[in-house]
């Protein structure tokens, strides 16, 4: 008889321990280790004996069925997917407690409803009675969309798997549910693995899109074991801050499409309304340039995105300025501001430095170096930049403005919202022939405009 084995498993990341202990190493959480159920080591008795079935194999050059997309009827919500909803797929959509998540899967079972798709939304956190005042206030009450309030995981497989399957199916979300079978309260490690295991298998055996909503964690990450992300086919993550209306869906991983694609909305009072131009949405309102403020061109998967850049450079005599950013990366405007002072000799180790991304939108992408750069120079300078200039670029250790991809796409946004000037990178020629184009090859350059005596 093999001996059991004993598993300690922290509920908040997942991690396994052979012992109890009262804080995770991994994640640092107190009184989150709990005890699995036991596992029995070793495998059984003439497994490497038994011959198992042999398992078809196919050629790359073989031709295959490409698979159907449905639309949803909310496009912003088909880009950030891909193209569509591919059936039999599993999405995982996370994201900070009251930020819309619920609102915009309900308009999306709700408009695939009216087309005349058979839709499901389980919840396990309201009432059906919740979700129908919701719905009423979207202007839903008349789409034919079946709800379900159950948080029993063998009770919802029984309901979906009768009949005919449903073409999607919302589960509200993960967290909630439980499987009689494993002894373990819902939420923990245990229970969403086997919950979301079933879930997938129900929609690869059915072909049947499956929605699984996802709490995160005061980090930003889906609660839950790791292992969940790895499961699905489609994680997005809903982004968004309350103090702004818009709304971000970015998906960062797609076994059917692109990755980095981003779907815009705006919350109103009738919901989640979408936004087909945010570039107009993400810069101010007023036409003429402040002192410290910057348009970046910037690129969000395949989409093009205009967004201002905001910077604020104070004098300071602490000993330790003050740095704080919204919207873009602390490490790399650190390096921004010692490359500006290495190579240029602003001076802003003795500044308080403050940067802002307009809208409440999250740039991640190197080639708003040069943007911040322009911005902190402007203010530091009291110089705005010309109206309708756009800037983007990449700046290196050595001080040199390196090219960033897609500056077609760029320009061509620009044109297209009425911007005539160019600050990028020097490079090869460009089909946009009206903006002007100020090339940089060095971050000198950009210091010449903003401080000609230097």
């Amino acid at each position: 008889m093999a001996k059991a084995q004993k598993s300690f498993t922290c509920g908040s990341c997942g991690s396994v321990y052979n012992r109890w202990q009262g804080k995770c190493e991994d994640c640092g959480e107190w009184n989150t280790i709990s005890e699995q159920k036991a596992a029995v080591s070793g495998a059984p008795k003439g497994l490497s004996q038994k011959k198992g079935s042999a398992v078809s194999l196919v050629s790359l050059n073989e031709p295959i069925n490409e698979m159907p997309r449905t639309l949803s009827g909310i496009s912003e919500l088909d880009r950030a997917l891909g193209g569509g909803l591919v059936p039999g797929s599993a999405i995982l959509i996370g994201g900070d407690p009251g930020i819309g998540k619920s609102t915009l899967l309900l308009q999306a079972m709700g408009a695939l409803a009216l087309k005349g798709e058979d839709c499901v939304y389980i919840s396990g956190e309201e009432a059906t009675a919740q979700i129908q005042m919701r719905a009423k206030r979207l202007g839903l009450q008349g789409a034919p969309l079946k709800l379900g309030c159950e948080t029993s995981l063998r009770n919802i497989l029984t309901t979906l798997d009768e009949g005919v399957a449903p073409k999607a199916v919302v589960i509200d979300s993960i967290q909630t549910l439980f499987a009689d079978h494993v002894e373990a309260a819902p939420g923990t490690v245990s229970q969403v693995r086997v919950c979301a295991h079933e879930l997938i298998s129900f929609a690869k055996r059915r072909g049947t899109v499956v929605f699984i909503v996802g709490h995160v964690t005061k980090d930003g990450q889906i609660a839950g074991p790791r292992v969940l992300e790895h499961m699905v086919d489609t994680v997005v993550y809903f982004e968004g801050d309350r103090g702004h209306q818009f709304r971000i869906l970015r998906a960062v991983k797609n076994r059917f499409g692109g990755t980095d694609e981003i779907g815009v909305f705006e919350m109103t009072g009738l919901g989640l309304k979408e936004v087909t131009n945010p570039s107009e949405l993400f810069l101010a309102d007023h036409n003429t340039r402040e002192p410290g403020t910057c348009v970046f061109a910037g690129v969000e998967g395949s989409r093009p995105v205009l967004v201002e850049i905001q910077a604020l450079v104070a004098r300071s005599s602490a000993a330790n300025p003050r740095r704080a950013v919204v919207g873009w990366d602390s490490g790399r405007l650190a390096m921004v501001l010692a490359v500006l002072d290495a190579r240029a000799g602003l001076g802003l180790a003795g500044c308080d430095v403050y940067l802002n991304v307009a809208g409440g939108l999250k740039i991640s992408e190197p080639a708003a170096d040069i943007a911040v750069a322009a911005a902190l120079m402007s203010s530091l300078s009291q110089i705005a930049l010309p109206d309708e200039t756009v800037v983007f670029g990449e700046i290196s250790l050595s001080g040199d403005v390196r090219s960033v991809s897609q500056t077609d796409s760029r320009l061509k946004e620009a044109a297209k919202l009425g911007f005539t000037r160019a600050i990028m990178p020097m490079g090869k020629k460009q089909s946009q022939k009206q903006i002007e184009k100020q090339s940089l090859s060095r971050i000198g350059d950009l210091v010449n405009h903003f401080f000609p005596d230097n």
